[in-house]
């Protein structure tokens, strides 16, 4: 995921052959959730060139790429996150190609403050610029995604009802303690819903009934875990609510059409 802020002037932002250019002004915030190449640009009639290779050339030695003079003058700043795991197919699934967050809009206010940092980061070299950079993309990242949920329109899936005070409420609970073994009604329960309400609703926001949607994110998680450690079956199934290494093998097998022992052999023969 790419994300940039316009700090002065004003600039043009699109993915070629998936959206036309967005003009972004001072203040403003976008993200860049397919990972594809991307252009922007101050003027949509000058000639495209290599990102990369432009960047390079243009470097200085504060670490901040300067090109040309005079005016109008556009200063920006961006980044990029790199996600390694299972659980982020559901995050970038969920949302469009390019998000734009105007500066003037109320929920932007947090991106507004941290915009004034990276200005005041980005004037001259200082102690610890990297690790406040660090931080400060984090910042960036989590308030544009707040700023997108709190939108007129809604994303559909999982995200989107993160925004509704009761199914947000749901997903917290079955995120925050995924190895209770959790019922409809019980869910129902915690957030002052009928069964029947509470389940019809769910699927219509999230996209599937409330314990396949369980399944799901325990599955992610079992595979997230193959991948990265070395617990044994029975700790992992224990981890993520199933009474037993059989009853997780059957599971995941069903959803991933192998074993769990074979995923993590062939995850281990890839990595050789």
């Amino acid at each position: 995921m790419k994300f940039g802020g316009v700090i002065e002037g004003s600039r043009w932002v699109w993915i070629e052959g998936v959206t036309e250019p967005l003009k972004l002004e001072a203040g403003d915030f976008y993200l860049l959730t397919n990972g594809a190449p991307y252009c922007f640009a101050t003027d949509l009639h000058t000639e495209v060139v290599d990102g990369m290779t432009f960047m390079a050339e243009h470097l200085e030695a504060d670490g901040v790429v300067r090109y040309g003079n005079g005016q109008p003058r556009t200063v920006g700043t961006g980044g990029r996150f790199t996600f390694d795991d299972e659980m982020s197919e559901l995050l970038l699934k969920s949302l469009p190609p390019l998000i734009h967050i105007r500066g003037s809009l109320s929920q932007a206010r947090a991106l507004r403050s941290a915009l004034e940092l990276i200005s005041f980061e980005t004037e001259a070299t200082k102690p610890g610029t990297s690790a406040v950079g660090a931080s400060l993309c984090t910042i960036v990242l989590v308030n544009i995604l707040r700023a997108y949920l709190l939108a007129d329109e809604r994303p559909e899936g999982w995200l989107g009802a993160l925004a509704d005070p009761q199914i947000g409420s749901v997903l917290g609970l079955m995120h925050g303690n995924i190895a209770k073994r959790w019922k409809v009604k019980d869910l129902a329960y915690e957030v002052g819903m009928s069964r029947t309400t509470f389940a019809e609703r769910f699927k219509a926001m999230v996209g599937l009934a409330p314990l396949e949607y369980l399944t799901r994110w325990r599955m992610t998680i079992a595979r997230s875990a193959l991948r990265r450690n070395d617990s044994n079956l029975a700790t992992i199934a224990e981890n993520i609510g199933y009474e037993s290494d059989t009853a997780f093998s059957s599971s995941f097998k069903r959803m991933f059409g192998c074993s769990p022992g074979s995923y993590r052999t062939q995850i281990s023969r890839a990595a050789l």
